[in-house]
């Protein structure tokens, strides 16, 4: 008869979110992961199979959560460049939220695993045009209600909001000046067209 698993797998692979965003996948040992989440090191094994494969799932899961908070920002019923200046401040706001943080978790992974491990960088390249993806529907809206003028390239700027975000999320954690961010966001918002 087998075991029960005795553990909520949800909290498990949220908590080792956290570990791996402060430590990223390389620094994280299996002694990290049993520290934060409380559970043993078989149970681990028996439930994602490898440390990877428990980084696999918080990845997943922060891109999931990312998405959405970006989805609920772009939204709101307010002019195209507030929907964009509110959602960058905000992941302005976000990364200097906790001092030390190294960073965005999809950009670690960008640099830490993509170059060498295909899994992970099928997850960042399906994060990457699901952003795309948001930002070219908000985008497209808004040249429908006239907020953007009709020769307006939807996707190029949708390109460079994604940019301009993982950018800021990269800045945000070498340094961590929020004037000089937010006026970085300022001069972005001059490339979306009158």
């Amino acid at each position: 008869m087998s075991r029960v698993r005795e553990f909520d797998t949800d909290a498990v692979v949220q908590k080792a979110m956290e570990v791996f965003w402060w430590r990223g996948f390389e620094a994280t040992s299996i002694q990290d992961l049993v520290e934060a989440t409380g559970i043993g090191r078989g149970s681990l094994y028996a439930a994602f199979g490898s440390k990877h494969g428990l980084y696999e799932l918080a990845l997943q899961r922060y891109v999931q959560q990312t998405t959405d908070a970006t989805r609920r920002a772009l939204a709101k019923r307010v002019p195209v460049r507030q929907v964009m200046r509110d959602l960058l401040l905000g992941r302005v706001d976000d990364a200097l939220e906790e001092p030390g943080r190294p960073g965005c978790l999809l950009v670690m992974a960008i640099t830490e695993r993509v170059p060498h491990d295909a899994t992970t960088n099928r997850i960042v390249r399906d994060a990457i045009t699901a952003l795309q993806d948001s930002f070219c529907a908000t985008l497209y809206m808004a040249r429908s209600m006239g907020e953007l003028p009709a020769e307006a390239d939807v996707p190029a700027l949708s390109n460079f909001l994604v940019t301009m975000i993982q950018g800021l999320r990269v800045m945000s954690a070498v340094c961590p000046d929020q004037p000089m961010l937010s006026q970085v966001v300022d001069i972005a918002l001059a490339a979306i067209p009158e």
